[in-house]
């Protein structure tokens, strides 16, 4: 694995019965960036995760974690490494304080380093006020963040984080931002998984876009974006009818397509001939239209015309999906 590469895994496949999760996904990481996996439900994200982090072994493929084989050097990949699942492993009749002093003992500090080094998390993730109660009593963004805390208890060199932000308030989400931030900024190489599009634009070097256990797209987000288009054309239509041939004429060209809203979207340059040619070629008669406007492009439009949905399930295309979720929490 070159050197500046954290995470590097290739043809990874994994499969569980008649259910296929990954087939063949190949990503990678540099060392103290960000790599988000964005993807819906069932894309296979999580399981991903669970291989690069020893917990469950691929059925075809190579991975290397902190320049170690996740399989013929699992125990170094583990020493190297912090996994945050989508649920806080936390225990709730201890307080703040005393689970970090517990999963640093278990990490092998003794009592006085223990001590310190809960002390240090508390105050790094704005906790001391709340350290010295149960944790039964935290809010969801407090045990978020407490969880975050006791995964960074051994200084990982890797975290992952497995939706980290899901089902937390906007400001407890904010939060959580700014801690993943620092991190990167401290060298800790970060793979998140998330259905947060916008949570995947703030903090991300790289996106890698994942959908029926491949990587569909990989790059900056910027990048991303410019693969749809720099700017969109969306137009209202007056009516059905006027909706529906206008999305007949444009076919493939369409980026993103809302018949409740009767809102088609089109790349375009932004230029006056380009929309004005766009707009005589889907309304010659020049009565169909209601309004329209120019727009930039977003993660939204990268998603969907990759994925034909958004991460949420909404858009075209209907199929099963199928969740895995992960509970663990590796602390090392």
């Amino acid at each position: 694995m070159a050197q500046t590469l954290a995470i590097e895994a290739r043809g990874l496949g994994k499969s569980y019965g008649r259910l296929g999760v990954l087939a063949g996904l190949d990503i990678s990481a540099e060392r103290g960036s960000v790599l988000a996996l964005l993807g819906p439900n069932g894309a296979g994200k999580t399981t991903t995760v669970r291989i690069l982090a020893t917990l469950i072994a691929a059925d075809a493929g190579t991975a290397r974690v902190a320049g170690f084989d996740v399989v013929s050097q699992r125990r170094a990949v583990r020493a190297s490494i912090s996994l945050a699942g989508q649920s806080a492993a936390l225990d709730g009749l201890q307080s703040g304080a005393e689970n970090l002093r517990m999963i640093a003992r278990l990490a092998g500090l003794d009592r006085r380093r223990a001590r310190a080094r809960a002390d240090q998390l508390l105050e790094r993730f704005d906790l001391v006020d709340a350290g010295g109660r149960r944790v039964a009593t935290y809010s969801g963004g407090m045990r978020r963040r407490l969880d975050l805390a006791a995964s960074l208890v051994g200084a990982p060199s890797v975290i992952f984080l497995d939706e980290p932000t899901n089902g937390l308030d906007p400001r407890s989400r904010q939060a959580l931002w700014e801690v993943v931030g620092e991190l990167a900024e401290s060298g800790v190489t970060v793979l998140l998984t998330t259905q947060y599009l916008e949570e995947a634009d703030r903090l991300a070097d790289r996106i890698a876009v994942i959908d029926g256990g491949r990587i569909v797209a990989e790059g900056s987000p910027a990048t991303l974006k410019r693969r749809v288009a720099d700017q969109r054309l969306e137009i209202v239509f007056a009516d059905p009818a006027s909706f529906a041939r206008a999305a007949g004429a444009l076919g493939p060209r369409v980026v993103r397509s809302e018949p409740a809203r009767r809102l088609l979207a089109v790349a375009t340059d932004g230029r006056a001939p380009a929309v004005r040619g766009l707009l005589d070629e889907v309304d010659p008669g020049r009565r169909g239209i209601d309004r329209f406007s120019i727009e930039t492009a977003t993660l939204d439009d990268v998603f969907l015309a990759l994925t034909g949905r958004r991460p949420d399930g909404g858009g075209i295309g209907t199929r099963q999906l199928h969740t895995t979720q992960s509970k663990e929490v590796l602390h090392v």
